[in-house]
């Protein structure tokens, strides 16, 4: 108690920095540089939509568009407006990336509004597909033409799809519009490959000849693309994530492209002559080697100083001498020995493994000095968020200032109080170890000093206490009570005297303990003779010297729990006294076990023996309590009835299984049994008992047997209503029909067969067959060229593994199957025909347990709760056929719907599925379709 050193002051001793008494950091650390960008929060998975968001921002064509769109005019001077539409959500994140005084903002409501999941990275190339048809689809209802067709007028170009016969020449033109262009970068290290690739002659031959109108018959042909006008933004888009065949998923493509700031695209287009000299304007990277993960930045031109900046959501970094620096980004997450090497790249060229979007602006002779103002009705909304920033910095540094002012007080009073703690000779008090440590902690507020938990029963200091207390000198213990409060205050008199003298006669008593039970062993091996003896439990003899250890540590009020603290460490209590209590509640206590229900000595003389008198005090003096039974004492008269009653109960039970035994040797022995399937001739009557009355009979008579219900020969149910009382009588009657033919036999129950439960019991074996986990169904692949339910589904131009034609004829009846059996040995069935009755058993040919596998089959582990396209894909990895080459078909059903379930399709344990596999195709865009739902940004 007297050791204060390594209870927490050590980082109080010596000069602390200010920052060290708050957590909270510098307002002025989120607010935005002079001459720098604003960033955008990254909402959990959204860096793919904060990257187009900048690269927008700074089309100042389309930013000065959507200013003098007319959305927000009529509601901007409410208090508590909030953006409704996707352009008004826009303008305004457009105005705080301009004009906020903010580092980053938050764009979580566009997000919302757009309905994206924030925790789901999406398709950034898809994202800017369906964003702008949104954004274009909604500017077309503007009067302003400069607005309503800024989509248009920046990234709209127009291409022709023309194909040449080669018979007659004659062409033909398919005109369409694009937003961007989407190139092929496998097999290509150059943009200029990918453009020449993209816009490549291609022959139409054979199967895939064109149908000339001119001629009116299939012809050779040529067909390509014509670059028709361009706009004044080309986006081009690097297919970068392409469908694998191999694994069903998209994969990433970290090929290196190169590409130059400049880009000349007149070679590219029909027109010539025209200004087609494009300046690169934004680089979209994607860092990471999957397509379902990684992260999305962005290096854009300030289109007005021509500095290049890197956008990486809350973070902006100016490039160095107006260069475009790509630097790290082409670094992937995961280095391989694999990796191609980066090629040199010339002046004004370079080269990207992780682009995925190329931007580039046409190229004009005057520089844009144009400058994009925020309409007053933004900058009011603007302002307004500037002042509640404003606000939050002020009320920020106020926080920090307060947490330092306090922090440096408690400094000033730790390193007064520390020196006088020590108690030295002066008086002194007792202060818990706890609360020093918790006043020496910077990040809890000081409490009331508490001392309860040190007390004993006496409220007075605990001896056993004493090493998680600590003695100061009175001195530090007046300031501490006068600022903090609390109490008992525990001066020199606090400790208690009463707690000393029985904790000592505790550890008397254990260090006699060991003495006294060599003395018992010693005495226990004397006989006991005469009636001097006493009677103790056997089981207590063997644990005595641990119950009465268990006892006095009880007794001593869990010393050796209480013992366990020192400086800075605290023993679990609560474990080992719960251990403790749960023992106790199993154990009893001393001599207990031979006490019987009644509270006196019990009949069993097998659990007790004699000890001498002597051997007795002893015991006696660790167990005061202890039941006393000397060797005279009687056992309890009640046991002794109960003992001799249940004797005679046992005999005579014993009788009555005998004769019951010899009157039913048959049904206790499960012998001639009657049976359903195989009525015995000597009798038209069967009655029936219930199965659980025939077990519980046997186990009776000594013997277990299980079924649903027992048959009864006429001659056993007479002699069971003479041993048993019967409620329900229940049988089954035979009759013959017409000229004495088995299959005109008629079944008659009495009472009648209920069909409400009959119908519940088959609907619940249906259940079952739909509710199945981990149960085995087999896919059988066909490799002909046959086709699948042409029958059923005429309109599916799909493959099947046989014709109705082909289909296995079905077996005469008898003849066996290999796969196929009938149930009761193949036996007639028996016609079940009368108003009282309802088949008992109805026989049906059914599936055997044990399939048989045929070439091209394999066995596969599904649920009826996953869904078809699961199936698919496990199918895929089986079979390596990609999920939307499968044509699967059960029982002559077509299976379409990928977002059923095995069970709502009807698909069983043992169920045999058939797979006809379509010729692979490679369109990677119809692959990407099947594996990924897109999600509409509507």
């Amino acid at each position: 108690p007297n050791c204060l050193v390594g209870i927490g002051e050590h980082i109080w001793l010596g000069e602390i920095d200010e920052n060290s008494f708050h957590n909270i950091d510098d307002p002025n650390c989120e607010r935005r540089k002079k001459n720098s960008f604003v960033g955008l929060t990254n909402l959990g998975a959204t860096c793919y939509v904060n990257t187009f968001l900048q690269v927008w921002f700074l089309n100042l064509e389309l930013r000065q568009a959507l200013y003098f769109s007319s959305f927000l005019k009529t509601t901007c001077f409410l208090t508590d407006y909030e953006p409704q539409t996707i352009c008004e959500h826009l303008q305004y994140l457009f105005a705080l990336l301009q004009n906020s005084n903010r580092r980053y903002i938050d764009p979580s409501g566009f997000v919302k509004a757009l309905g994206l999941d924030t925790g789901q990275q999406q398709d950034a190339q898809e994202f800017s597909k369906l964003f702008m048809s949104l954004l274009e689809d909604t500017l077309s209802k503007q009067k302003n033409p400069d607005v309503r067709n800024i989509v248009q007028q920046q990234f709209c170009g127009e291409y022709a799809y023309v194909t040449v016969c080669n018979q007659c020449g004659r062409e033909s033109k398919l005109l369409s519009k694009f937003y961007e262009l989407e190139l092929n970068i496998q097999g290509h290290k150059q943009l200029t490959d990918c453009i020449s690739e993209f816009l490549k002659e291609e022959k139409l031959e054979g199967d895939n000849r064109y149908f000339c109108e001119n001629c009116q018959s299939k012809q050779n042909a040529t067909r390509k693309i014509r670059l028709l006008s361009l706009p004044c933004t080309l986006n081009l888009q690097l297919m970068r994530f392409v469908f694998d065949r191999q694994t069903g998923h998209k994969k990433k493509l970290n090929t290196y492209i190169g590409f130059s700031e400049i880009l000349d695209m007149e070679p590219y287009v029909e027109h010539k002559g025209g200004s087609y000299v494009y300046e690169l304007s934004a680089v979209l990277i994607h860092r990471g080697v999957s397509a379902y993960s990684g992260h999305y930045i962005a290096h854009v031109k300030d289109p007005q100083s021509g500095e290049w900046y890197k956008f990486n959501d809350e973070d902006i970094e100016k490039m160095e001498g107006k260069k475009l620096q790509l630097g790290i980004e082409e670094d992937l997450a995961e280095p391989s020995k694999s990796q191609t090497r980066k090629p040199k790249c010339g002046k004004g060229t370079h080269c990207s493994r992780n682009a995925y979007m190329l931007v580039y602006r046409l190229q004009t002779q005057e520089k844009t000095t144009t400058t994009v103002q925020v309409p007053a009705f933004l900058q009011e909304l603007v302002d307004r968020d500037n002042c509640k920033f404003e606000e939050w910095c002020i009320e920020m540094a106020e926080m920090r200032k307060q947490s330092v002012d306090k922090g440096k007080a408690k400094h000033e009073e730790v390193k007064e109080l520390y020196q006088r703690l020590p108690a030295g000779a002066e008086p002194y008090e007792f202060v818990s170890l706890e609360w020093l440590q918790k006043w020496l902690d910077e990040s809890t507020p000081t409490k009331p000093i508490d001392n309860h938990a040190c007390l004993c029963s006496h409220d007075k200091l605990h001896p056993d206490k004493i090493s998680i207390m600590k003695r100061i000198s009175e001195y530090a213990a007046d300031i501490f009570y006068s600022r903090y409060g609390g109490g008992p205050r525990l001066t020199v008199k606090a400790l208690c005297k009463e707690c000393v003298v029985e904790r000592c006669r505790v550890l008397r008593l254990k260090s006699q303990l060991n003495e006294d039970y060599k003395t018992v062993n010693n005495l226990l091996k004397a006989t006991v003779k005469g009636s001097d003896g006493f009677w103790v439990g056997k089981s207590s003899l063997r644990s005595w010297r641990q119950l009465a250890l268990e006892q006095l540590d009880e007794q001593d009020g869990d010393v050796d729990q209480s013992n366990g603290k020192m400086n800075g460490n605290t023993l679990n209590k609560g474990s080992a006294k719960s251990l403790c209590v749960k023992e106790e509640e199993e154990e009893l206590n001393f001599n207990e076990d031979i006490l019987c229900p009644h509270g006196e000595l019990c009949i069993s003389e097998n659990e007790r023996r004699l000890v001498s008198k002597e051997a007795w005090s002893k015991l006696q003096q660790y167990f005061p309590k202890a039941p006393e039974f000397p060797s005279y004492r009687e056992c309890c008269s009640q046991c002794k009835i109960l003992e001799r009653e249940g004797e005679e109960n046992e005999a005579l039970h014993k009788m009555i299984a005998n004769e019951q035994k010899t009157s039913l040797p048959n049904l206790f022995q499960d012998k001639n049994r009657p049976c359903l399937s195989n009525w015995p001739e000597e009798t038209d009557v069967l009655y029936i008992v219930s199965q659980f009355f025939v077990e519980e009979w046997r186990k009776f008579a000594c013997c277990v047997f299980l079924h649903s219900i027992a048959l009864i020969w006429p001659s056993e149910w007479q002699m069971i209503q003479k041993l048993f009382v019967v409620d329900h009588v229940i049988k089954i009657t035979r009759s013959e029909v017409g000229d004495g033919d088995p299959s005109e036999t008629q079944y008659i129950s009495e009472p009648k067969l209920c069909p409400e439960c009959r119908e519940g019991l088959l609907c619940q074996q249906q259940r079952d067959l739909r509710e199945y986990t981990q149960a085995t169904i087999y896919v059988h692949k066909v490799v002909d060229n046959k086709k699948v339910m042409k029958d059923s589904a005429p309109e599916l131009n799909v493959s099947s593994s046989e014709t109705e034609e082909d289909k296995e004829e079905a077996k005469p009846d008898g003849e066996k199957d290999p796969d196929f059996n009938q149930s009761n040995g193949g036996t007639k069935r028996q016609k079940i025909t009368h108003q009282n009755y309802i088949a008992y058993q109805k026989q049906v040919i059914r599936r055997s347990m044990r399939h048989r596998k045929v070439r091209g089959e394999k066995a596969l582990l599904v649920s009826a709760n996953q869904t078809l396209k699961e199936l698919k894909i496990q199918i895929m990895h089986a079979f390596s056929v990609a999920p939307f080459d499968q044509n699967l078909s059960i029982d002559g059903k077509i299976l379409s719907d990928d977002c059923a379930t095995l069970g709502t399709l009807g698909i069983i344990p043992e169920s045999v599925i058939l797979l006809k596999a379509d010729e692979p195709i490679a369109d990677y865009a119809a692959m990407d379709d099947v594996m990924q739902g897109k999600d509409k940004l509507i």
